[in-house]
């Protein structure tokens, strides 16, 4: 009975915070109405409900739910399920760095104004753009440490792309089965040999996220399709060998990952110390 009296109440606080969302943003609309432009005084409000005010409603409402989920998949910036980890590979840095660059692939730019405005300029008039940079995704407690690309018809509205995350790869080795593995925020330094976890997926088009409404890339659902391709990629140049798929342990949950579908598999593979050039 208190179990479903508390889920009671989190979903009426829920319900809460939606209404109010929708009145702050319906409130910015008329304000704005009255001074500016109706074209201009709706793409402020749009601003503002999807950059600010939707965004900080489901942080409180995750909150209020007190969700924990333990992530084989990434985290959004606001809090949500981002793309599913679908691949590990262990090396180094650099070898890291080497084996992409040997599969034609290149490192995606650091997002800043610059690459943002860069970016956004480049996906209205479709200009290739093939360093363009990633959305932050979290994992570890922190956003990706390197991320790679390649285009797709020399589109920046299209391509294949993966984040990486470092973790101790000893520390992979003993605990990768355990919540105190995801929820470990420990960084190894840039020298070491360490187990680089990736989050591949591919862009497809225009998109807008779930429930903040953000512009965004569409991306392909099947993430299993994607995670092949780069498998293949890397071993067609040379970059890995011997590729299998591991099968996370109970504490993962596997199928529908937000609008992804995945079998929570994770191909792993062992970064070569010499790659031939794609």
């Amino acid at each position: 009975m208190v179990r479903r009296a508390i889920r009671l109440l989190q979903r009426v606080a829920i319900l809460g915070l939606g209404a109010l969302s929708i009145w702050l943003i319906v409130d910015v609309f008329k304000f704005v109405d009255h001074r500016l432009p109706p074209i201009l005084a709706l793409s402020v409000a749009y601003a503002i409900g999807a950059y600010l005010i939707l965004p900080n409603a489901v942080r409180m409402g995750l909150k209020i739910q007190r969700a924990r989920h333990v992530p084989s998949f990434t985290i959004t910036g606001d809090g949500l399920p981002g793309d599913p980890i679908n691949v590990a590979l262990a090396g180094t840095f650099q070898q890291l760095r080497d084996a992409f660059a040997a599969a034609g692939w290149v490192e995606a730019d650091r997002l800043t104004l610059e690459s943002s405005w860069r970016m956004a300029k480049a996906f209205v008039l479709n200009e290739p753009y093939p360093t363009a940079p990633f959305s932050t995704l979290y994992l570890f407690g922190r956003g990706q440490d390197i991320g790679f690309q390649k285009a797709i018809d020399n589109s920046p509205r299209k391509r294949h792309h993966i984040r990486f995350w470092a973790q101790g790869l000893d520390y992979a080795q003993a605990n990768a089965n355990t919540l105190d593995f995801w929820l470990n925020t420990d960084r190894p330094g840039e020298e070491e040999r360490v187990l680089w976890i990736g989050a591949g997926t591919r862009d497809t088009g225009f998109s807008l996220t779930r429930l903040t409404f953000q512009i965004t890339h569409a991306t392909d659902p099947d993430t299993d399709i994607e995670r092949e391709f780069i498998v293949s990629e890397l071993t067609g140049c040379g970059a890995i060998a011997g590729a299998r798929l591991y099968r996370a342990g109970d504490q993962v949950k596997t199928g529908r990952v937000n609008h992804y579908v995945t079998d929570g598999d994770v191909a792993i593979a062992e970064i070569a110390i010499t790659a031939t050039a794609a």
